[in-house]
C-alpha cells in the first residue's frame, strides 16, 4: 500500500517530454534505438539531412544507426501527454493581449516570464529552462520579461557582459541555432 501511495504522488516535470530539437512538447513521440525520444517530425527531419551519408544518428548522443532505422510511434509517451495535456499541469500560458510573448516558442506563442540581456530574447517557462540548463555558471543576466530587446541599445545591453571569450560567443551562437531550428 506505500507503494502504491508514493507512486501516486510521483510528479512528473514537463521538461520530461520536451523535445530536444524543438524543445516543444513531444508531437507524435517516438524513442530511438538508444532511448532518446524526439518528435517524429523532428528526428524524421534531422536524418534526412543525412540520407547522403547513410548513416543516422542521434541529435543527443550521437550513437549511430545503419540503416536507417524505422520510426514506431511511443504510445506510452503519448497517453501520458495526453493526460499531462488534459490535466493542464503545464507552466506555460498561452500569451494574451498586452504580455511579453516568448521568441523561441514555434506555433502557438506562450507568455514570457524572464528575459535575457545577452541572449536578447525572452523565454515562456519551457525555453527558460532550457536557457538555464544550457547555460548554466555563464554570466547571462535574466530580468523580467521585457519586449523589444533588440531594438534597445546593444552597448547599454552588452556592458555587463563586456568580458565575454570567443567559447562563450561561440557557445551562445550555437545556442541560438538550436532554439530557432524549424521543426
Amino acid at each position: 500500500m506505500y507503494f502504491c501511495s508514493k507512486m501516486a504522488e510521483a510528479r512528473f516535470s514537463q521538461d520530461e517530454f520536451l523535445c530536444p530539437v524543438c524543445l516543444d512538447l513531444l508531437k507524435d513521440p517516438v524513442t530511438i534505438q538508444c532511448g532518446h525520444s524526439y518528435c517524429m517530425s523532428c528526428i524524421t527531419d534531422c536524418w534526412d539531412e543525412e540520407d547522403e551519408k547513410r548513416v543516422y544518428s542521434c541529435p543527443q548522443c550521437r550513437q549511430t544507426f545503419s540503416p536507417r532505422p524505422a520510426l514506431f510511434k511511443n504510445v506510452v509517451f503519448a497517453e501520458m501527454l495526453e493526460k499531462l495535456k488534459k490535466t493542464k499541469l503545464q507552466s506555460v500560458v498561452p500569451a494574451g493581449a498586452g504580455d511579453v510573448q516568448c521568441d523561441v516558442c514555434t506555433g502557438r506563442k506562450h507568455r514570457a516570464v524572464k528575459s535575457c540581456l545577452l541572449c536578447l530574447n525572452s523565454y515562456c517557462q519551457n525555453h527558460l529552462e532550457q536557457h538555464e540548463s544550457l547555460f548554466k555558471g555563464k554570466r547571462h543576466s535574466l530580468i523580467e520579461a521585457t519586449g523589444g530587446l533588440q531594438e534597445m541599445n546593444s552597448d547599454s545591453i552588452h556592458t555587463v557582459h563586456d568580458s565575454r571569450n570567443e567559447q562563450q560567443l561561440q557557445e551562445e551562437f550555437h545556442f541560438f541555432l538550436k532554439m530557432h531550428r524549424k521543426p
